[in-house]
């Protein structure tokens, strides 16, 4: 997305609040084509936190708050909110898929140790955090098909086509898109390979995906800790030989510490992005 100059209802170019969220923009779009490892994903979710901070000083000053209340953008505010309202729910699923698969995790753990050695009991729980897996992997994939759809309406909003670049909205609708594209490479992160390759195949499919086509290729699950904890999971079942056993838990611990790292940015980001939706909220009811 090109940049635009801001508008004389915004602070200048040159105001340390508009360069720091150009600067995060930047950073951001040029993190795109970056690996999907757990470590890009978080710090893209470091990243897009900053930005989100800087998004909020900039929703603080009177100039901003006086351009989000004139009635003429009402149209384009309510377009906004609409899609952080759906943005919310792609953050709950992917918090909930988060806690979940880290809940699964520490139980599984806590079974290969108490039944080391009891192979039809290793391999019955093993069954069950897989299936538990791919519950959640529908979740997940519903919430990348919903990114899709907003990337979609973004991409043909009229927006685009009534002059509005330079002003405040645009800078809220860039945050949005950047968002998404995050949102996206972490869903695709913690979902399947099989069903991660997918998001290619669908016809919603904007430039923003374009742009970082690298993300959920199968071959980078080799070095995702989630994938490897369950590809060693499926080896334990097809071999059913318990002197695996320790392997797995390796890649179990693996797993939740990168679980555990994600959440924490995960929720920080979550309490953000509440915190626009009720600022332009209040804005609005003024």
């Amino acid at each position: 997305m090109a940049y635009h100059s801001r508008s004389n209802s915004l602070p200048s170019r040159q105001h340390p609040i508009t360069s720091q969220i150009d600067e995060n923009l930047t950073r951001l779009r040029a993190s795109e084509a970056a690996s999907t490892t757990s470590s890009s994903i978080g710090h893209k979710l470091n990243g897009l936190q900053d930005l989100h901070e800087c998004l909020d000083l900039l929703l603080q000053l009177p100039l901003t708050q006086q351009a989000l209340a004139q009635e003429q953008k009402r149209k384009w505010i309510e377009e906004l909110l609409d899609g952080s309202l759906m943005l919310l729910d792609v953050f709950s699923t992917a918090k909930d898929a988060l806690l979940q698969t880290k809940d699964c995790t520490q139980e599984l753990q806590s079974v290969l140790r108490r039944r080391r050695g009891a192979e039809m009991g290793l391999v019955n729980e093993v069954r069950k955090y897989l299936t538990s897996r791919k519950t959640m992997n529908k979740a997940i994939c519903k919430a990348l098909k919903n990114l899709k759809q907003m990337e979609a309406k973004f991409n043909t909003s009229s927006f685009n086509k009534d002059g509005e670049n330079g002003t405040v909205i645009s800078i809220l609708r860039e945050v949005e898109a950047v968002t998404i594209s995050v949102l996206e490479s972490l869903l695709c992160f913690l979902s399947w390979p099989e069903a991660a390759s997918k998001l290619s195949s669908w016809s919603l499919v904007s430039k923003l995906v374009h742009q970082k086509r690298v993300i959920c290729k199968e071959e980078e699950h080799k070095t995702n800790e989630i994938a490897k904890a369950e590809a060693a999971l499926h080896s334990l079942i097809k071999s059913k030989n318990t002197k695996n056993v320790e392997n797995v838990q390796r890649e179990l611990q693996n797993s939740e510490l990168c679980i555990q790292d994600l959440e924490e940015g995960l929720e920080n980001l979550f309490r953000r992005l509440i915190k626009a939706r009720v600022t332009i909220l209040n804005i609005l009811n003024c």
